[in-house]
């Protein structure tokens, strides 16, 4: 995938950068495997808003992906299509039964391609199978915690997860976050590394834009009240005069919030200890 820049007929257009669809699917997607979306604008199940300034946007339907592959079978990609619901692209897939599913795209797969899921694949990229059975070295998304669980590891735009190599039953993997820890080998993953790698360069250009995506105006905390958020108050414009906080209270210089303990022994290193 390529950038794609604007002439700067207008203010937002001479700042806007996306990414280019000109090789996705240009239809509508495969209706059997969507299904309908209600929107939360940010609220949880008791109604209550849970996570701030999210509202409005585009109707979306949701495509319900396949992160279990399961069985022993072939699949041809048969289109790559664009996702509203995640950063990655996705491909849709059809067995030598005409049962079609959605994976999420590998990058570097193209329409035509063979993808195989089973225990003893071919090393090749977008194939599926046991991390026991893959070398070491290799790139993988999708990773399984649990088993059978289905992959909940690497699955946003350009992401991937290193294999290290193996302890036991275990194998040791490293993810881009820096944190290296233990999965069961016995989780499946799939080769490769996840499509649109250009995502984290786009610019939206206007506030026009954020507003298609659902995303609401934000309100800075200093210039609030004291009674709205803990930075809010002072004579005129003030800093806040304190180290930064969340509206709770919450510390915004990297916290540890990490409740855990039960899976503390799986993680040799943890994140955001890298050096360089």
């Amino acid at each position: 995938m390529s950038l794609k820049t604007f002439k700067p007929y207008t203010k937002s257009t001479r700042g806007t950068i996306l990414v280019s669809k000109s090789n996705l699917w240009k239809g509508k997607p495969y209706k059997p495997l969507t299904s309908s979306k209600k929107a939360s604008k940010g609220r949880n199940n008791f109604g209550r808003i849970t996570s701030r300034n999210h509202g409005g946007g585009h109707k979306q339907r949701y495509r319900n992906i396949d992160f279990y592959r399961t069985g022993k079978s072939t699949v041809e990609v048969e289109r790559i299509e664009y996702d509203p619901n995640r950063s990655s692209h996705i491909i849709l897939v059809k067995d030598n039964k005409d049962k079609k599913s959605y994976y999420i795209a590998p990058q570097g797969i193209t329409v035509g391609d063979k993808i195989e899921n089973g225990e003893k694949c071919e090393i090749k990229n977008g194939n599926c199978m046991q991390l026991k059975n893959i070398p070491s070295g290799m790139q993988v998304h999708n990773v399984e915690i649990i088993p059978g669980g289905g992959g909940k590891i690497a699955r946003s735009a350009g992401n991937s997860v290193t294999i290290s190599g193996t302890d036991g039953n275990y194998t040791i993997i490293k993810m881009s976050s820096g944190e290296i820890r233990k999965i069961d080998s016995r989780s499946k993953a799939t080769i490769g590394v996840v499509s649109n790698p250009d995502q984290k360069n786009i610019k939206i250009g206007k506030a026009g834009r954020s507003r298609w995506l659902g995303i609401r105006p934000h309100t800075r905390g200093v210039v609030m009240n004291p009674v709205d958020h803990p930075h809010g108050g002072g004579e005129g414009k003030s800093a806040g005069g304190r180290h930064p906080v969340s509206r709770t209270g919450q510390s915004a210089k990297g916290l540890k919030t990490r409740d855990n303990k039960r899976t503390d022994k799986y993680i040799i290193r943890r994140r955001g200890k890298r050096k360089g």
